[in-house]
């Protein structure tokens, strides 16, 4: 076949789930937002059920119907997008627990849904969803009243251990919640690695179940391989690719491979990344287009029918650094076009 192929194991996914839950003293739960970081989540959450998660974080509504769906209403399924005045029926159906982000989606839940589950998301520093210390203050009891099932924040530098920013909102976050008896979270996978403090009554594990950093400890769960459709001799002063980007300075043997910017292989990795024959690296050469790429496989004693992009030689965060961002973006990218293989079902 002509298209990339996707390994994605499912048992690595369960294994890091495993690692990180005991790390701590606590419920562990699983982020599967964005189709679970673009291996699918549906998927990813039958593994991690049978595995005895039970609580599931998601980024909007929609993004739980099909996790209900498989599932049944066994798990609970909470959004951190909140109450949004289009979710109600959702939020309703599906049997969802949005985490209240502002006074007013408390006030429309309150409205719209009364007694209907929900959690509260509180502002420590990040500025960027939940209710800020005044805001909590003001409504903390009438909130509290209706008995929420989870207070919880987020913590914006947890991926550096020793950021100021990390004890600045645990101190927050200890000054708005302490002495209420809900469950409390605060952590990430970030968070976890920074130990016992940060973990209170429930983490949210999201990239580390992936395999990606920060959890540098986790068990790779994907390997990414792109098919050879052509290799051609390039003699010494011809180009590749479009804009003549790159110019043969001996004579080469170039294949070109089935993959591109439609597939995730995000355009800032033209010239710079990396693939493996085995455990030969070959540059490619010239941009990355939409759906083909150029390597230079001119040292391999062989021609290659395929090579890999993330494999044992190379992570996905790797690959990422080579394009100046992070595995999360990479990962979320890959296209549809992919043939995936899963193990672990």
């Amino acid at each position: 076949m002509s298209t990339g192929r996707l390994t994605i194991d499912l048992d690595a996914v369960v294994a890091n789930w495993r690692a990180l839950d005991a790390m701590t003293n606590c419920k562990t739960a699983a982020v599967i937002k964005a189709d679970g970081y673009g291996l699918g989540s549906v998927n990813i959450a039958k593994a991690l059920f049978k595995a005895g998660v039970r609580q599931f974080f998601v980024a909007v509504a929609e993004e739980a119907a099909p996790i209900r769906a498989e599932l049944g209403p066994r798990p609970e399924i909470n959004v951190f997008s909140g109450h949004m005045k289009g979710d109600t029926a959702a939020i309703r159906d599906l049997n969802l627990t949005p985490m209240l982000n502002s006074v007013e989606q408390v006030t429309h839940h309150f409205e719209t849904l009364p007694g209907h589950p929900f959690g509260i998301q509180l502002d420590t520093g990040m500025n960027r969803l939940g209710l800020e210390m005044q805001e909590w203050a003001a409504i903390a009891g009438l909130a509290l009243d209706q008995n929420p099932t989870l207070v919880m924040s987020h913590l914006a530098c947890a991926d550096e251990p020793d950021h100021p920013m990390n004890p600045h909102q645990l101190a927050n976050f200890h000054m708005m919640t302490d002495g209420i008896s809900v469950p409390r979270s605060l952590s990430a996978t970030g968070g976890i690695l920074l130990g016992p403090d940060y973990h209170f009554d429930l983490t949210r594990p999201g990239i580390g179940l992936y395999g990606a950093d920060p959890f540098s400890d986790g068990t790779p769960v994907i390997e990414l391989e792109f098919p050879v459709v052509q290799i051609r001799d390039v003699a010494q002063g011809e180009v590749v690719g479009y804009g003549n980007s790159w110019q043969a300075e001996r004579a080469s043997r170039i294949a070109t491979i089935s993959g591109g910017y439609a597939d995730g292989i995000i355009r800032s990795l033209s010239d710079r990344a990396i693939f493996y024959h085995g455990k030969t690296p070959c540059k490619l050469v010239g941009r990355v287009s939409m759906d083909l790429m150029t390597i230079d496989v001119t040292d391999l004693s062989e021609d290659p029918k395929a090579l890999s992009l993330i494999c044992a030689e190379q992570t996905v965060d790797d690959v990422a650094r080579r394009a100046g961002t992070i595995g999360y973006e990479l990962l979320t990218q890959l296209g549809g076009r992919y043939t995936r293989r899963i193990y672990g079902k």
